[in-house]
């Protein structure tokens, strides 16, 4: 239940956002502090090369930088055009 309540409130708040940020996980969690594994789930991501998009918020973007060696912030191809 609470699974779903958190994942409307993510939707909610990527259909306000008009920007996202698209993060490619490329590092292992494996002999991290639990803090940094629990940051990569919340950013929903849990294998290498995975990719979640996310809305751009501080909050997120905060996040991304508490793993910066475990992620890398992929270049949004529309905006190449």
């Amino acid at each position: 239940m609470l699974l779903l309540m958190a994942r409307k409130r993510e939707e909610q708040a990527m259909s306000k956002a008009e920007k996202t940020v698209t993060v490619e996980q490329i590092g292992s969690p494996i002999r991290r502090i639990a803090k940094q594994r629990q940051t990569l789930i919340g950013l929903g991501l849990n294998k290498i090369r995975r990719r979640s998009v996310l809305p751009d918020t501080p909050e997120v973007r905060g996040m991304i930088t508490a793993v910066k060696h475990l992620v890398r912030v992929v270049p949004d191809d529309s905006k190449a055009q």
